[in-house]
């Protein structure tokens, strides 16, 4: 027979036996690791990177991030390929720094929370934790408060802007900010006052306001969790986000299920086009991608260094400073019915005294 003839029945035979192949669903594994994944970059801070899920990658970094939060569920419930850049403790000027630079014309995916740091609310937090004699929540509040609405929509118009000019075909959705609390404060060292958890929901319902605006603006998808972390704040029967906690670095963060069955699913419609449900093989696989990840964001430990962690802290009564505004305020720090009593008093001066 002529050599052409049998080169090209050869050739017809693989083509035939490879279309039997597809159509039995039975695509040979080099043929799916050639095919490319889409590409997906989280950007963002802890609220993205994980912080709260308590399972971090051992990556030299404190950015603490998470298999268990949203972009590891995302990527795992898509097959997309994740470089999981979000870290804790990020402003809007440490994502332009040391996060963009993952950015690229082939990315198609990209998601990221950032603003919360800017306007120091771990600080805020710290502050109305305390007793109102050794404290001023109003004046934190409302320092947070000025900067949310006078510096923070041009840092996020501007970060956003060098998303789009890095990663021009990426579908971009911005996450908010769910509200922390319900109104009680089940910790025994903390001396959060309804009407201060009321103003610190208000200050995120603000920064979800101020956000979304920057994100059209910029023609993001913006997506406000408010609703679906409703009746699952801190101290509600199912808590999908961290009261105090140990370690500390913990406290008030979205738990495992805050991302498995708070962010991840609400994300998921604009990112992906589709329902995402977190199942058990959706966590098998998140987790198997674990020592990739790490060894993937290892290579960028430098740069990630140079964010500084934010992390609350818990009053501590013993201090010089609580001491000293103890006895100014005539406390008694060996009463609890004393020092409540002083924190109800000093609050309702401070309330009033604001404009």
């Amino acid at each position: 027979m002529n050599r052409n003839i049998l080169h090209v029945s050869a050739r017809l035979a693989a083509f035939v036996l490879l279309g039997a192949a597809s159509l039995a669903g039975g695509v040979s594994p080099a043929a799916r690791e050639a095919a490319p994944s889409s590409t997906y970059v989280a950007l963002g801070d802890s609220y993205s990177s994980g912080t709260g899920t308590r399972s971090y990658l051992a990556d030299g970094t404190s950015c603490q991030r998470s298999v268990y939060a949203y972009p590891s569920l995302l990527a795992a419930s898509k097959g997309y390929s994740l470089n999981f850049r979000a870290c804790s403790g990020a402003t809007t000027s440490d994502v332009t720094a040391t996060q963009l630079g993952a950015l690229g014309s082939t990315t198609s995916y990209v998601t990221i929370s950032v603003g919360g740091n800017d306007a120091g609310f771990v600080d805020v937090l710290t502050e109305c934790a305390k007793p109102a004699w050794m404290s001023n929540c109003t004046t934190a509040i409302d320092r947070s408060v000025n900067i949310i609405n006078n510096q923070l929509p041009s840092r996020l118009s501007s970060l956003y802007a060098s998303i789009r000019t890095r990663a021009p075909q990426a579908k971009v959705v911005v996450a908010g900010y769910p509200r922390i609390f319900n109104g009680e404060d089940c910790n025994a060292a903390t001396w959060f006052s309804p009407t201060e958890e009321s103003r610190l929901n208000a200050t995120a319902d603000l920064l979800n306001t101020r956000t979304a605006a920057a994100a059209a603006a910029a023609g993001f998808t913006f997506r406000n969790p408010t609703q679906a972390f409703t009746g699952r704040a801190v101290c509600d029967d199912t808590e999908w986000i961290n009261g105090l906690s140990r370690p500390v670095a913990e406290s008030y963060h979205p738990n495992r299920a805050g991302h498995t069955h708070g962010y991840t699913p609400l994300l998921a419609t604009s990112l992906t086009g589709s329902t995402v449900t977190v199942t058990t093989a959706t966590l098998q696989e998140a987790a198997a991608k674990e020592q990739e990840l790490t060894h993937q964001q290892r290579t960028y430990t430098a740069q990630d260094n140079t964010i500084t962690p934010e992390t609350f802290e818990v009053p501590d009564l013993t201090s010089p400073e609580a001491k000293k505004a103890a006895s100014k305020a005539g406390v008694n720090l060996k009463d609890k019915a004393s020092v409540d009593r002083a924190d109800r008093r000093h609050e309702t001066q401070q309330n009033r005294s604001r404009p």
